[in-house]
Protein backbone atom coordinates (compact mmCIF):
# COMPACT_ATOMS: atom_id res chain seq x y z
CA UNK A 1 0.00 0.00 0.00
CA UNK A 2 1.48 3.20 -0.91
CA UNK A 3 0.37 6.49 0.63
CA UNK A 4 0.81 9.88 0.43
CA UNK A 5 -0.42 12.76 2.32
CA UNK A 6 -1.05 16.17 1.35
CA UNK A 7 -2.79 19.49 3.16
CA UNK A 8 -0.38 20.51 5.41
CA UNK A 9 0.89 24.13 6.13
CA UNK A 10 1.22 27.29 8.05
CA UNK A 11 -1.85 28.19 9.91
CA UNK A 12 -2.17 30.90 12.86
CA UNK A 13 -3.46 29.27 16.32
CA UNK A 14 -7.50 28.87 15.85
CA UNK A 15 -7.58 27.87 12.45
CA UNK A 16 -8.43 25.17 10.57
CA UNK A 17 -6.41 22.43 7.89
CA UNK A 18 -7.25 19.86 6.82
CA UNK A 19 -5.02 16.70 5.46
CA UNK A 20 -5.62 14.02 2.92
CA UNK A 21 -4.52 10.98 2.30
CA UNK A 22 -4.28 8.84 -1.00
CA UNK A 23 -3.99 5.23 -1.13
CA UNK A 24 -2.90 2.88 -3.72
CA UNK A 25 -4.47 -0.04 -2.15
CA UNK A 26 -6.95 -1.62 -5.03
CA UNK A 27 -8.53 -3.33 -1.36
CA UNK A 28 -8.61 0.02 0.54
CA UNK A 29 -11.59 -1.14 2.23
CA UNK A 30 -9.97 -3.77 4.20
CA UNK A 31 -7.67 -1.31 5.83
CA UNK A 32 -7.39 0.52 8.83
CA UNK A 33 -6.37 3.85 8.57
CA UNK A 34 -4.89 6.33 11.00
CA UNK A 35 -2.81 9.27 11.79
CA UNK A 36 0.54 9.90 13.22
CA UNK A 37 2.33 13.38 14.24
CA UNK A 38 6.18 13.97 15.33
CA UNK A 39 6.95 16.70 16.66
CA UNK A 40 10.70 18.06 16.88
CA UNK A 41 12.52 17.15 20.20
CA UNK A 42 9.09 14.56 20.97
CA UNK A 43 8.25 11.10 20.76
CA UNK A 44 6.04 10.15 17.87
CA UNK A 45 2.58 10.12 18.85
CA UNK A 46 -0.97 8.62 18.03
CA UNK A 47 -3.31 11.09 16.40
CA UNK A 48 -6.45 9.09 15.59
CA UNK A 49 -7.99 5.96 13.46
CA UNK A 50 -10.88 4.66 11.59
CA UNK A 51 -12.10 1.47 11.22
CA UNK A 52 -12.28 -0.33 7.74
CA UNK A 53 -15.74 0.56 6.83
CA UNK A 54 -15.08 3.90 8.95
CA UNK A 55 -17.84 2.80 11.92
CA UNK A 56 -15.13 3.23 14.43
CA UNK A 57 -12.67 6.08 15.39
CA UNK A 58 -10.30 6.58 18.09
CA UNK A 59 -8.49 10.11 18.93
CA UNK A 60 -5.74 10.92 21.32
CA UNK A 61 -6.66 12.77 24.03
CA UNK A 62 -4.81 16.10 22.74
CA UNK A 63 -7.41 16.13 19.79
CA UNK A 64 -10.18 15.23 21.14
CA UNK A 65 -12.87 17.44 19.97
CA UNK A 66 -10.86 19.49 17.61
CA UNK A 67 -9.97 16.79 15.07
CA UNK A 68 -12.07 14.25 12.82
CA UNK A 69 -11.08 11.38 11.27
CA UNK A 70 -12.97 10.35 8.36
CA UNK A 71 -12.64 8.11 4.91
CA UNK A 72 -14.10 7.48 1.50
CA UNK A 73 -13.72 4.25 0.40
CA UNK A 74 -15.09 4.84 -2.90
CA UNK A 75 -12.19 6.95 -3.30
CA UNK A 76 -9.39 5.21 -1.76
CA UNK A 77 -8.87 8.56 0.40
CA UNK A 78 -8.82 9.59 4.37
CA UNK A 79 -9.16 13.22 6.12
CA UNK A 80 -8.31 14.92 8.70
CA UNK A 81 -10.18 17.77 9.63
CA UNK A 82 -8.18 19.64 12.24
CA UNK A 83 -10.08 22.51 14.04
CA UNK A 84 -9.12 24.68 16.84
CA UNK A 85 -5.31 24.49 15.91
CA UNK A 86 -3.05 25.12 19.02
CA UNK A 87 0.74 25.93 18.27
CA UNK A 88 1.71 22.36 20.05
CA UNK A 89 -0.32 20.95 17.09
CA UNK A 90 2.89 21.34 15.24
CA UNK A 91 4.17 18.56 13.59
CA UNK A 92 4.59 16.28 10.61
CA UNK A 93 1.92 14.39 10.20
CA UNK A 94 2.13 10.67 8.80
CA UNK A 95 -0.82 8.77 7.12
CA UNK A 96 -0.22 4.90 8.06
CA UNK A 97 -2.60 1.72 7.86
CA UNK A 98 -3.01 -1.57 8.66
CA UNK A 99 -5.11 -4.77 7.83
CA UNK A 100 -6.73 -6.99 10.54
CA UNK A 101 -9.56 -5.81 12.93
CA UNK A 102 -7.40 -3.85 15.14
CA UNK A 103 -6.23 -0.33 15.41
CA UNK A 104 -6.22 2.74 17.41
CA UNK A 105 -3.35 3.75 19.74
CA UNK A 106 -0.77 1.19 20.65
CA UNK A 107 -1.20 -1.08 17.51
CA UNK A 108 1.43 -1.63 14.85
CA UNK A 109 0.89 -0.27 11.88
CA UNK A 110 2.20 -1.76 8.29
CA UNK A 111 2.39 1.13 6.17
CA UNK A 112 3.46 4.80 6.29
CA UNK A 113 3.35 7.08 4.06
CA UNK A 114 5.64 10.33 3.64
CA UNK A 115 4.92 13.01 6.48
CA UNK A 116 3.24 16.59 5.78
CA UNK A 117 4.15 19.31 7.82
CA UNK A 118 1.39 21.27 9.68
CA UNK A 119 2.79 24.43 11.66
CA UNK A 120 0.66 26.66 13.51
CA UNK A 121 1.85 29.87 14.59
CA UNK A 122 0.96 31.62 17.84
Amino acid sequence: VQLQASGGGLVQAGGSLRLSCAASAVTFGTYNMGWFRHAPGKEREFVASISRIGGLTYYADSVQGRFTLSRDNAKNMVYLQMNSLKPEDTAVYYCVAKGGSRHGPGVTYDYWGQGTLVTVSS
